[in-house]
């Protein structure tokens, strides 16, 4: 009686650290299902930046060169408020990368100042106060 008592003791702390294992695995599962989660989220970011842009002819421009740089999933800058919404994939280009483009071609984007060179290419309509009246 005493080895079949013994035997039925044994046998539950197997399971019992059988049921262990298996819990901590599952625990460990899900984690790692969740970090692959975060990092899909994270595979495009939609951000708005405050631009400098003043017409519509701006809207063309920065939509134009933003929606044909690598990277860049959809521009669209609404022109009375002045800013872009921008999705990009941050595998290919970054946030700060994304502020450089609109830069590049003229425009301040937040706390980046326009490019002084391509800022003058620009049509006086474009340009800084192009057009308040005066």
């Amino acid at each position: 009686m005493i080895r079949i008592e013994n035997y039925r003791k044994a046998s539950n702390l197997k399971i019992a650290a059988g049921i262990k294992s298996l819990s901590i695995l599952i625990l460990m599962l899900m984690m790692f299902n969740g970090a692959q989660a975060q990092e899909k989220q994270q595979k495009f970011q939609t951000v708005v930046i405050m631009t400098s842009s003043e017409c519509g002819d701006c809207k063309e421009r920065i939509e134009g060169a933003l929606n044909y740089t690598k990277g860049v999933v959809f521009a669209e800058l609404d022109v009375l408020t002045k800013q872009v919404t921008v999705k990009f994939a941050t595998k290919k280009i970054t946030f700060q990368q994304v502020k450089e483009a609109i830069s590049a071609i003229g425009y301040d984007a937040d706390e980046v100042k326009a490019v002084t060179e391509a800022q003058k290419k620009l049509p006086k309509c474009c340009q800084p106060s192009g057009m308040k009246v005066n």
